[in-house]
């Protein structure tokens, strides 16, 4: 029997409709920067979509691109000023960045309540001690997923593959916060079909083409494929989704599993810092 296809699209259209609503009920709307550096194509086209989404629930956009040689102090220099600037509540730097340039202490300099891709030393500290913190997009969303399919995480046991500071760290530490038996896998793993066979949730986050396939997958087990990975044909997953979908319960697509909800947390995460920083 096949897999039930988990539809990204329709879960996240409505967070969007929420956060409008939201949006809407606040006294002045939250406002998200945005730093696109450089010409890679595939940013560029992540940043518009996130521009148009905020734009569609009242979110206030704040665009700048800097030149691809930009330098590593002037690109600090910019992140400090939008911390100081009152009207943005959320900054999202877009990864990759020139190799030029080092991410690490550029990420570190965003100011942790306007991290909203969650990615500062002091939110993923926070995360990793099970406290509240901004959560990177990616991750919340999946979580929401899993919420969707009525997986109960307590208990079961979760592998996830792939080692990103954006994706794979993130998740596998909110799946710990949920009860669930986390098993980490990366391209090291040992024997990495029988771990992903024990899975119960499988999480496919490494960046490789049809990495996941069907004798790698627990039957009745739901999976979520991260993975947007460009070939001839449009974008592929890390999962071999036909084959996979024969054998799995549950299944994300790419596109329209992952991609959408990533974009709606991040519209979650803007209203989320907003409210904080306003006392909301």
């Amino acid at each position: 029997m096949a897999a039930t296809v988990i539809d990204g699209k329709a879960v996240a259209a409505r967070f969007r409709e929420e956060v409008a609503r939201e949006v809407a009920a606040m006294p002045s709307p939250p406002g998200l920067a945005t730093i696109l550096v450089g010409d890679d194509p595939a940013s560029a086209v992540y940043v518009r979509m996130k521009r148009e989404d905020s734009a569609e629930v009242g979110i206030e956009s704040f665009h700048h691109e800097p030149p691809a040689d930009v330098s590593q102090e002037d690109l600090r220099t910019l992140i400090e000023s939008l911390n100081g600037d009152d009207r943005v509540d959320g900054i999202l730097l877009q990864l990759p960045l020139p190799g030029h340039l080092d991410q690490d202490p550029l990420i570190g300099a965003i100011d942790p309540a306007k991290d909203v891709d969650g990615l500062t030393p002091l939110s993923a500290g926070l995360l990793a001690q099970g406290r509240e913190a901004l959560v990177s997009c990616t991750p919340r969303g999946v979580m929401e997923l899993l919420r969707e399919t009525g997986v109960e995480l307590e208990g079961a046991r979760a592998a996830v593959v792939g080692r990103s500071i954006l994706v794979g760290k993130p998740l596998a530490a909110l799946l710990l916060a949920a009860n669930a038996t986390v098993t980490h896998c990366h391209s090291r793993t040992r024997d990495l079909a029988a771990v992903c066979r024990e899975a119960d949730v499988l999480i496919a986050a490494a960046g490789s083409p049809a990495l996941i396939t069907a004798e790698m997958v627990k039957p009745g087990a739901v999976v979520i494929d991260v993975g947007t990975n460009r070939g001839e044909d449009g974008l592929v997953g890390d999962v071999d989704f036909g084959p996979v979908s024969e054998v799995a319960g549950a299944i994300t697509p790419v596109p329209g599993g992952v991609g959408p909800m990533t974009r709606a947390m991040l519209l979650v995460n803007t209203l989320q810092a907003a409210r904080r920083r306003r006392g909301l």
